[in-house]
């Protein structure tokens, strides 16, 4: 256990409370109830008290192996924490009142414990050694309690490298994982440019992620941050495009176009970019979003979740919704196909723009309410998770949106191209016995039609667009993301070095800041011979 002058508590020496886990019960953070936060766009969790929280910090029963910081992949999936945060030493930490050094240790591992602290799943949690009889600590709350002590107290101010090494690198994208590489080497002492093609820096956590679950003003106050420890950050700039590559999904309405088409926006060719610097590093996400091959699917009114999210997001940053450019559900049937993460952030953002009605299409089946006997702790829960929206349904139309296993075979259209209903059909789910993989078919007779005035496809992505990696003339994977050796992050160019979703694919912010830390490191390594990162 670290300490170098922590206070100890009263209990124990060496550990804060032995015995927490046994006398407090798990408690969280207050939610604003569903039909009050859907008045607006604002976080809605309220934080525990300062001493509420180091209750829930004692709860951490400083077991013999905390699974909560191993990020070990268990059946294909994570179980613990990617960054190997070291959870148990600052849930100590907390529980004595050390919030300084709590800091100081979690920002050994996390970059941007404010964002992973409001988005992250927390597989820390899913891990916790509690699960086994009990509820887990809570972790994801301790960590932004720690975090936005450090804001309060004047910790987390900007502290710049007081040697530069020379070196020049170019980070194209300021998503996560973007963010992380410039984090990372730029206080190693690098001079690090960040490009980013939209008008405000985050990538995803900007335009990607809705305002409640992640309030724009908490990736301002990193960036500033940032910038006065040197990082440059260039937006509105398209590097590796051309006038043709630039906009690669044509917008059928003109409230698209205005988003996709700027004429701010410059274009930087990445010939210019390899010559001024040392070192490229590609994070431009896995942003190609899976679409629906259905008839009618060329009808007015279907778009990209990714497409309405980000224009209700600008829209609210630029005019708080005064300006009409973002795509409007109010007083309409939406049917959202997608039923992870995104899909649930049209669910809410289609219920704060008062729709009519709103309905989600899952085509897996209903995950069971507790862990399955296949799929023991410390492995990921593959259990029914409900969140936000599907909650702020619940209460605003009485029922829970989710239709599982199901899926669109034929889009309906008015005689204007406007699409007013989706024919479904029932999926059925089978073991193929020579394969022994589970395999779907339809369910005969089990067509039906969902009214519908917009449709928001929430499918997941296939991996980078093409056009980057062309420009820079990386080769991709047949996942259609940037192909590297295996754990390594150097691409085919021997400048050249990628991160992220753009590495890996659609992924969590957490691993994409586990990337932008591993390929921070691989840059550094390559510049200078050896790196202490």
């Amino acid at each position: 256990m670290y300490w170098s002058g922590s206070k100890l508590g009263k209990e124990n020496e060496n550990v804060g409370k032995t015995t927490g886990f046994l006398e407090y019960d798990r408690e969280t953070s207050l939610e604003v109830s569903p039909k009050e936060r859907i008045k607006n766009f604002d976080e809605f969790h309220v934080p525990l008290s300062k001493e509420k929280q180091r209750t829930q910090a004692a709860r951490c029963m400083e077991c013999g192996v905390p699974f909560c910081q191993s990020g070990m992949m268990i059946g294909g999936m994570a179980s613990g924490c990617p960054l190997n945060n070291l959870i148990p030493e600052w849930n100590d930490l907390i529980y004595n009142g050390n919030w300084e050094e709590a800091y100081e240790r979690l920002k050994k591992t996390n970059n941007f414990p404010e964002f992973t602290s409001r988005v992250c799943p927390s597989p820390c949690e899913a891990a916790c050694t509690c699960n086994l009889n009990g509820e887990p600590v809570s972790n994801k709350e301790n960590e932004r309690s720690i975090i936005e002590a450090a804001y309060a107290n004047g910790l987390a101010v900007p502290k710049a490298p007081s040697v530069r090494t020379g070196k020049k690198i170019a980070v194209i994208g300021s998503g996560p994982a973007g963010l992380t590489v410039a984090d990372q080497l730029n206080k190693r002492g690098h001079s690090v440019t960040v490009y980013e093609r939209s008008d405000r820096v985050g990538g995803l956590l900007m335009y990607g992620i809705p305002n409640m679950k992640l309030e724009k003003q908490i990736i301002d106050r990193k960036v500033e941050v940032m910038k006065a420890e040197g990082v440059e950050f260039i937006t509105g700039a398209h590097v590796g495009a051309t006038k043709t590559a630039m906009n690669p999904r044509v917008a059928k309405e003109d409230i698209m176009g205005s988003y996709l088409t700027n004429p701010e926006e410059r274009v930087v060719k990445a010939d210019t970019v390899l010559k001024e610097y040392d070192s490229v590093v590609l994070a431009c996400g896995a942003s190609n979003p899976r679409d629906i091959k259905a008839k009618g699917r060329d009808a007015k009114g279907i778009y990209f979740a990714v497409d309405f999210l980000k224009v209700t997001t600008k829209s609210l940053l630029d005019s708080a919704f005064k300006d009409k450019q973002y795509i409007s559900a109010k007083g309409k049937n939406v049917l959202v196909i997608g039923g992870g993460d995104t899909g649930n952030d049209c669910v809410g953002t289609s219920i704060r723009q008062g729709c009519k009605s709103v309905v989600q299409l899952e085509m897996m089946p209903k995950p069971p309410v507790s862990r399955a006997e296949n799929n023991p702790w410390p492995e990921w829960p593959k259990v029914l998770k409900t969140d936000y929206g599907q909650e702020e349904a619940i209460a605003v139309f009485g029922q829970d949106p989710r239709i599982y296993e199901t899926t669109v075979k034929e889009f309906v259209k008015d005689k204007e191209g406007n699409v007013v209903a989706a024919k479904c059909v029932k999926l059925e789910w089978k073991k193929d016995s020579k394969t022994n993989r589970m395999t779907m078919s339809e369910l005969a007779g089990s067509e039906y039609e969902v009214p519908c005035d917009i449709v928001l496809i929430a499918a997941g992505f296939l991996g980078t667009q093409e056009y980057v990696a062309k420009a820079f003339g990386v080769e991709l994977n047949e996942r259609t993301n940037v192909k590297t050796e295996q754990g390594a992050y150097h691409t085919n160019i021997s400048k050249v070095f990628t991160a992220g979703d753009m590495h890996r694919g659609q992924s969590l912010v957490v691993w994409a800041i586990r990337e932008g830390r591993e390929a921070a490191k691989a840059v550094d390594t390559a510049l200078m011979g050896y790196s202490n990162l």
